[in-house]
């Protein structure tokens, strides 16, 4: 049964890390990518907010649950979500690419607490996860495996070997969540190379597939639950999802795949997310 409170709470909390993400964004004065990470803020918020388990002062807990960020360069999200938690202080945030800080470009594994995965090659990293979920499984371990991943980063042959593995080894503690925005850094996924029918190229490889709004909070925490309840095998969620969701400027606009953000637009987007 959903709690209509919680799912307030969690839709505030998205809110905040859109704020966060637009906030890093502008201040680091780099190049970054926001339109990618505010497509599965909520998505994200849901996960470290209610599903996973994880220890901010203990990030490398052995029995904690495991992210895998797979489209790295959507990072934006995650570091704000890490700071939010207490896994670094938020004074990093605005030193984002910038040399010799905790968080780069992309998220890379041992030089920013809370980032379980070195990701951005895209394509790597349902494999990682996987291999994640088959140590975990056969240590005996309670913990769950997330990987998340872009829908342009369909395209990528080693994610299908990932895909065909994972109900070969059993793995019912793996979860991935294909990020369906309909952009990826060149174009659009239709113009580039069609996947339609997502959750029919999963299926028949021995996943449960799922297909949820993934901004509708309700909907994604309904569906996480399934799939974290689920034990017949590795579940797959298809979210339909707008990149830059959020700013109106951003929103189904591939220009903010990667972009400097200056004051300007900073102010705007903040008016529209409900901040200062």
């Amino acid at each position: 049964m959903i709690n209509c409170d919680e799912i307030k709470s969690l839709q505030n909390k998205a809110q905040e890390i859109r704020r966060l993400i637009v906030k890093t964004a502008y201040e680091s004065q780099r190049l970054t990518h926001p339109g990618p990470a505010l497509s599965i803020a909520d998505i994200c918020t849901a996960l470290y907010y209610k599903f996973m388990n994880v220890d901010p002062q203990n990030p490398a807990w052995e029995n904690r649950d495991r992210m895998v960020l797979s489209k790295g360069h959507a990072c934006l999200v995650l570091y704000a979500i890490l700071a939010d938690k207490g896994f670094f202080p938020h004074e990093h945030l605005k030193t984002l690419r910038h040399p010799g800080s905790i968080l780069q470009g992309h998220p890379v594994l041992g030089k920013t607490p809370g980032v379980d995965m070195t990701t951005g090659s895209l394509g790597n990293g349902l494999g990682a996860g996987l291999g994640m979920a088959y140590y975990l499984k056969h240590t005996g371990k309670p913990c769950s495996v997330y990987v998340i991943l872009g829908d342009g980063e369909m395209n990528e042959g080693t994610v299908w070997e990932a895909v065909t593995q994972a109900p070969v080894l059993g793995v019912n503690n793996l979860i991935a969540i294909v990020d369906m925005n309909g952009f990826q850094s060149g174009g659009t996924t239709q113009e580039i190379c069609p996947m339609n029918n997502m959750r029919q190229r999963w299926e028949p490889f021995g996943w449960k597939t799922l297909e949820v709004n993934g901004h509708d909070m309700a909907a994604v925490v309904s569906a996480l639950d399934a799939a974290a309840n689920y034990r017949g095998g590795p579940v797959c969620i298809v979210a339909d999802t707008v990149k830059g969701k959020g700013v109106s400027f951003m929103e189904h606009n591939n220009d903010y795949h990667q972009k400097l953000m200056t004051k300007e637009l900073y102010d705007t987007a903040m008016t529209e997310l409900g901040g200062r």
